[in-house]
């Protein structure tokens, strides 16, 4: 892979990284029902989950799940439960479920579980992939290449979802959100669902 195409390679993750969505809803989420730590294990656990999506399109078994209207059609509705799921719990949790520099292993499951998941049960990023990756694997592509791809795509994701978690902690907008924690769980559920339904009907 030639620097040209590798240059290519990261302005196009980095668009695709910034575009906001259910990722950046969840990583959003457990930074304010938490704190920047839940944050960053949840972005980078979907990163994790971009990572398997990576490996899946670089491997061609994306193209499996991109030519299967059954295959796609079950992860897409998995996924849309599981957004409706979170918007439910954030709708019925009223003004206790946020509590800033919340501690325990479970919590951080939690969010590493809500980070991969939110990813995985979401099929659109596998033709993401086989379109972002059509336009640079060929006949000549060798394994290292495809480990740079693979690699690129997951550390921008990781890195930006790391800086979203620590920007809104330095700015110390998890503290102010926590004041107004019913506000909060009632926008993100209605956000959750709303999320839910555009990935049913795109």
């Amino acid at each position: 892979m030639t620097l040209t195409n590798w240059l290519s390679l990261v302005a196009i993750c980095v668009l695709g990284a910034l575009s906001p969505g259910p990722s950046l809803a969840v990583v959003l989420k457990q930074s304010i029902h938490n704190d920047a730590k839940h944050g960053m294990i949840a972005g980078i656990s979907h990163a994790v989950g971009i990572a398997i999506w990576a490996i899946l399109t670089v491997t061609g078994l994306g193209v499996l799940v991109s030519q299967s209207p059954a295959i796609f059609q079950g992860i897409t509705y998995a996924g849309a439960a599981y957004l409706a799921w979170l918007g439910f719990k954030a709708l019925t949790a009223g003004s206790s479920a946020i509590k800033p520099l919340t501690r325990g292993n479970s919590a951080y499951l939690q969010a590493a579980r809500d980070g991969i998941m939110i990813s995985l049960l979401n099929p659109k990023l596998a033709i993401f992939f086989l379109a972002l990756f059509s336009q640079f694997i060929s006949t000549d592509l060798t394994h290292i290449d495809q480990v740079i791809m693979i690699s690129t795509v997951t550390i921008i994701d990781a890195s930006w979802y790391v800086l979203v978690a620590l920007v809104l902690s330095r700015m110390g907008l998890a503290d102010a959100l926590a004041r107004h924690s019913k506000r909060v769980n009632q926008v993100s559920g209605v956000i959750f669902i709303a999320l839910a339904i555009r990935v049913v009907t795109l």
